[in-house]
């Protein structure tokens, strides 16, 4: 007569964690495919700091590009940029996702900034789009930048961004009309180092982008 084998189902666990049980960890984009920003607590800061943000709308939205969906980002932006303690400097506006370098003199003032920055977009793409419901697909995404290469990297890419997505063909002197220009903010910026102190760093990294 053969042993009969034992296997690990075959016994109740008691007291452990429960699988699958707690707030994920990762939630992903709805009709999307990738992980979305992280559950985690974001990096406290009690200073004024230059931040990138990121933000991807849903797909439902459709492209922010085009005519109707810009108006109303580009009103928005500039109605927020000055908005007391987040300030917008430079944006860029994508196809499904939005980029910011923004000033905020604390983590509690980016998080408000960005709320009221998100449902001033939320109510007036709704509006002028003719839909209802959330406009953004997950929160948004934030990196600190603390030094004057960081920033000038940052500008960069923001400037930039719309190279990075598009196929077609585009001149060296190319403007993107739905971003800012890296000597052109939307808004001066208050803090010294994102408004004067990566100059001097990126003056020959940032020429591709500031056509004479």
């Amino acid at each position: 007569m053969k042993r009969r084998l034992l296997t690990s189902f075959q016994f109740k666990k008691r007291g452990g964690k429960r699988p699958g049980a707690g707030r994920p960890r990762l939630r992903e984009h709805p009709g999307l495919i990738g992980p979305g920003v992280p559950h985690r607590a974001r990096k406290p800061f009690h200073a004024c700091k230059a931040v990138h943000v990121t933000q991807r709308v849903r797909p439902g939205v459709g492209s922010l590009r085009k005519q109707g969906p810009a108006q109303v980002l580009l009103a928005a932006f500039r109605d927020a940029a000055n908005g007391g303690r987040m300030r917008i400097a430079h944006y860029s506006v994508q196809g499904n996702h939005l980029h910011f370098v923004v000033e905020a003199e604390d983590t509690d003032a980016l998080s408000r900034g960005m709320q009221g920055l998100a449902i001033r977009i939320a109510r007036r793409l709704n509006r002028r789009l003719g839909r209802a419901g959330p406009v953004f697909a997950d929160r948004y995404h934030a990196r600190l930048l603390s030094s004057p290469r960081e920033i000038a990297n940052a500008i960069r890419y923001v400037v930039g961004n719309y190279r990075q997505h598009t196929r077609e063909w585009l001149p060296e002197d190319f403007r993107d009309p739905l971003a800012t220009t890296a000597n052109r903010p939307l808004e001066s910026p208050r803090l010294w180092l994102l408004r004067d102190g990566w100059r001097a760093l990126s003056r020959q990294t940032l020429r591709q982008f500031e056509p004479p």
